[in-house]
């Protein structure tokens, strides 16, 4: 007589095939270069599981995260802080971003004046970059403000 599988076991066995599905789905990234800053830590606990109507996805790197399929907001923390620019600088929920539109409408912004700084990269043609960076303010509030644009605008072009 042959043993039939007992029903926990099964349900067990499609549960881990679910979950091993779920994997394909993790965005690939590469991680910063101070990514194992402590304050990378700080900012990355407290990300928002949704931004602009996007859910978050896992990604395989330290120190980022990912939001929409496909992925419309992808953020690094710990890239190498921006330095004084001629280069657009809004300022949102009271964080200092700099803005490159050279790819628009995919922007990349980077906050500007904190140590790590963080790296935004948007895609405008799904998320809007000001409701998605007014999402992240609280989490980036985690990193000391140690200088602020000389000149701001409120709003991304």
């Amino acid at each position: 007589m042959v043993p039939r599988p007992r029903p926990t076991a099964v349900l067990l066995a499609v549960l881990t095939a679910l979950t091993l599905t779920g994997c394909a789905t993790t965005v690939s990234m590469q991680p910063a270069d101070e990514a194992n800053d402590p304050l990378c830590a700080e900012v990355m606990v407290r990300l928002p599981d949704t931004l602009d109507g996007q859910q978050r996805r896992w990604t395989d790197a330290q120190s980022t995260a990912a939001w929409g399929d496909p992925s419309a907001v992808l953020v690094s923390c710990g890239v190498v802080p921006p330095g004084p620019t001629e280069a657009q600088c809004i300022t949102v929920a009271g964080i200092d971003w700099i803005v490159d539109d050279s790819a628009a409408p995919r922007y990349r912004i980077t906050s500007y004046g904190r140590t790590p700084a963080v790296e935004v990269l948007t895609d405008n043609e799904i998320v809007a970059p000001t409701t998605v960076l007014d999402g992240l303010a609280t989490a980036l509030q985690q990193v000391p403000a140690q200088r602020q644009c000389t000149s701001t605008s409120s709003v991304l072009p």
